[in-house]
Parts: C-alpha cells; sequence; structure tokens
C-alpha cells in the first residue's frame, strides 16, 4: 500500500515543466483553497510548485472534513475544495461546490502509529488489535465529530466491543495531526489516516488496520460554487490531478484513484 518513494523525489518539477503541463492563464491571480487533513503534506509540496510556475497566489487551509463541511454550511465559499468523496454528494446538493466537477486524486486508508523506537503490536486482525488497544496505555484518533479517521475508528471500536473500556485512557484530536503526541512520547497509540501518519518525524507506521476493520476513502479536488476566477481554479485542479502530481500524492500514502 505504501510506496517507497519519497516526495522530494518526485516534487522537483521546474517551473518551465509545469507551465508547459498546465496551459497556464496569462496572468496572476489569487486562488482560496479548503483542503482536508489526509492530502496535507503532498498538496502543500505541488502547491509551491504551482505558484512558482504561474506566478499565481494560492492559500490553502487545512481541517478536518467535518470541519470544513461546517464552513460551507455557514457560507464559506472557497475557490477549490479537497474533500472526501461521501461528502460530495451533500456539498453539491447544497450549492456549495460546482455540479459534476469532482476529480478524484486518490485513496487512502486508516493506520495506527507508535513512537519511533517503540517494539510494535500486533494489529494483524481485528481480534489482535482488540487485545492491542485494551493492552495500550494511552490512546489518541481524531474527535468523531470532525475528521473521518476518528468517525470510521469510533465504530471500530464498538465494533471490537471496547468502545467504553478504551475511552478513559482516549484523547481525541482536534485538528492536525494527531500522532504527534504519539512521536513525542506522550501517548502509546494513535490512529489516522496513513497519509497524516508517515510526515510526523518520531512516530512509526505499525501498519493500516485489519481489512475487515478497515476504511479506504477517495479524496476528490472540486471547483467551489462561487470562483473567484474560475479559469484559474480550474488550472490549479487540472495541475493537482495531472500525471506528475499523481506520483507525489502516491509517494504520500496515497493509492492512485
Amino acid at each position: 500500500m505504501l510506496h517507497q518513494l519519497t516526495i522530494y523525489s518526485l516534487r522537483r518539477l521546474t517551473a518551465a515543466t509545469c507551465a508547459a503541463l498546465l496551459g497556464l492563464t496569462a496572468h496572476a491571480a489569487d486562488i482560496v483553497v479548503w483542503s482536508a487533513g489526509a492530502a496535507q503534506t503532498p498538496l502543500s509540496s505541488l502547491i509551491q510548485d504551482y505558484q512558482k510556475a504561474s506566478g499565481n497566489t494560492v492559500k490553502v487551509e487545512f481541517a478536518p472534513v467535518g470541519v470544513l463541511v461546517k464552513r460551507l454550511a455557514d457560507g464559506g465559499r472557497p475557490d477549490v475544495i479537497i474533500l472526501s468523496q461521501d461528502v460530495v454528494a451533500n456539498v453539491e446538493k447544497n450549492g456549495w461546490s460546482a455540479p459534476q466537477a469532482a476529480k478524484p486524486i486518490g485513496r487512502v486508508g486508516v493506520g495506527l502509529a507508535i513512537k519511533e523506537g517503540a517494539p510494535a503490536p500486533d494489529i494483524s486482525t481485528p481480534a489482535a488489535l482488540r487485545q492491542t488497544l485494551l493492552n495500550a496505555k494511552s490512546l489518541t484518533y481524531m474527535d468523531p465529530n470532525k475528521g473521518t479517521s476518528g468517525k470510521h475508528f469510533a465504530s471500530v471500536l464498538e465494533q471490537l466491543g471496547i468502545a467504553e473500556q478504551v475511552k478513559a485512557k482516549t484523547t481525541l484530536g482536534d485538528v492536525g495531526l494527531v500522532v504527534e503526541p504519539v512521536a513525542r512520547g506522550d501517548i502509546e497509540l494513535g490512529v489516522q489516516q496513513i497519509t497524516e501518519i508517515l510526515p510526523v518525524k518520531g512516530a512509526r507506521l505499525v501498519g493500516p488496520l485489519p481489512e475487515a476493520l478497515q476504511k479506504i476513502t477517495t479524496y476528490v479536488i472540486t471547483l467551489g460554487s462561487q470562483p473567484r476566477d474560475a479559469a484559474t481554479a480550474n488550472d490549479l485542479i487540472g495541475f493537482v490531478t495531472g500525471p506528475r502530481a499523481q506520483a507525489v500524492f502516491v509517494a504520500a500514502g496515497f493509492i492512485a484513484p
């Protein structure tokens, strides 16, 4: 599932190459992007390349999907949005994004992390994962009301019949990279989407959740309902869904769509 290439070896696109691939507009523009946190590492790299090639300024705000949907409901109107596929129909229905404009950028699963150097626990089967979670002194995952991985993992705990047993030793994450306290040694185990585990220095990915308990989420990029410059926003979308950009997403832990 995980690719051996590094992000940094794949992100070195020259401005000239980017411009040739994109068919960029001749004027500079400002673009506002709201993105799910799962895409933060590869998207941050790609945005740097895009800005150098185009002269456009891109402002990116990262947050859990649940937070982004609430902000859209409250009237926020970014030019470009990256969300999980499972909320797109609702977002389009409410007129918060352009209809039928969503394009996939990749899929990602949920994994478990420990501090670098700590013994790796067994999570190879649902029974093994259950025992590992019961044995752990502390646990963290994203608040189920805010993030995709947290909502799913809460259901995993219910399926394993241990939701109440681990509640007292669980710290719910708010935004960002939930496994950072795991990397510091403050919490023993962390659960989040794999693309949000791999960038955290000091954290080690033990592996994905067992297949029977896994959730593979497809992420898409789409045009906002009221883009200030639709042509430029579409240029950016074309870049983020292009073949070279796809390699950057794969290197960051995504599965190609």
